[in-house]
């Protein structure tokens, strides 16, 4: 009987510490509205052209919060929603809103030419950068970020649209992921999980 009850007080014992440890884990960690990726053994690079014709990789955007979002530029809801979100994120921060960027991939690579790209960023923020590469440096972008992404032909020949992931991924100022903020969240959740990076 003493054997059984010690058994108990040690086994209570262990799983009080265990769960002090939990709590004290999540406490140092911040509460996301997103998805927490941090610690993530993907999405750790992104060498493609910018839509001034620059090399440009992850390391390029270290200082900054960074919100990189997948997506093309006849996307009909959305990547222009997305985008709209960010800006209004990024002017509603005021000066802190200079240390958020933002990052557009195009999937569509096909039709989405620098210049379309350029003005179709610059329709939302100028500072927001587009990213471009070729059909193969597209897919292994895609796939180091695990994002999805496939042609649906259209209604007339020779169209098509793209299903694709529809989130973003926000990254902390050291560069490393830590977010996964799916679309149709909103702009204010979106805020938030950029704010507490900021704060960082």
């Amino acid at each position: 009987m003493m054997k059984k009850r010690l058994f108990l007080l040690a086994l209570a014992a262990s799983l009080g510490l265990g769960l002090s440890a939990c709590d004290k884990l999540g406490a140092s960690r911040p509460a996301f509205k997103g998805v927490d990726l941090t610690g993530a053994d993907y999405a750790r690079t992104l060498n493609l052209t910018d839509q001034d014709g620059r090399a440009r990789s992850l390391a390029d955007f270290k200082g900054k919060v960074l919100v990189v979002f997948f997506g093309y530029t006849q996307c009909p809801d959305v990547c222009p929603t997305t985008m709209a979100e960010l800006a209004e994120v990024k002017r509603s921060l005021g000066a802190e809103g200079e240390q958020v960027q933002g990052v557009f991939v195009t999937i569509d690579p096909e039709r989405d030419t620098p210049a379309l790209l350029k003005a179709y960023l610059g329709s939302f923020d100028k500072s927001f950068v587009a990213l471009r590469g070729s059909e193969e440096q597209t897919k292994a972008a895609a796939k180091e970020f695990k994002v999805f992404y496939a042609k649906v032909p259209g209604k007339t020949e020779g169209t098509y649209t793209m299903d694709h992931t529809a989130a973003s991924f926000i990254f902390d100022k050291q560069g490393r992921v830590r977010v996964f903020s799916r679309y149709g969240s909103g702009a204010q959740a979106l805020a938030d999980d950029v704010k507490l990076l900021l704060a960082e």
